[in-house]
């Protein structure tokens, strides 16, 4: 038949409980270094893949199709990414605790200012 342990038979010491708690603080503390070139590689390859999708949804191939002119295409995509830089600070903001605010702030200034760049590039001012 099993043995079991009641409260009353918990060894009256608090230097156990002490050693533990200082166990658990001394791995909670201790910065984990997680940061070697398979995980950069791996972090890395999702911005790449945003990056070449919003360039391609920009248009890249439209000077090739309809004669534009490439001062356009790059300012449009120019605003583009701005736009997508702002989504990306907004979304690492979301994951940061300690500057959420600032950085939810700063992403969506970015993507009004991207949003005014478009207007202004198709010739349509929104101040005047």
């Amino acid at each position: 038949m099993a043995k079991h342990r009641r409260f009353s038979d918990k060894p009256k010491s608090d230097s156990i409980e002490k050693e533990e708690i200082e166990l658990v603080e001394e791995e909670i503390s201790t910065p984990k270094d997680t940061m070697n070139i398979k995980s950069i590689l791996l972090s890395s390859s999702k911005y790449i893949y945003i990056i070449a999708a919003a360039a391609l949804l920009s248009g890249i191939f439209t000077p090739l199709t309809i004669d534009a002119e490439w001062n356009t295409v790059i300012s449009g995509m120019a605003s583009i990414f701005l736009g997508l830089g702002g989504a990306v600070v907004i979304f690492l903001g979301l994951k940061n605790q300690k500057f959420a605010t600032i950085m939810i702030c700063g992403g969506l200034g970015l993507m009004i200012v991207s949003l005014i760049l478009i207007y202004e590039i198709a010739e349509r001012s929104l101040f005047g």
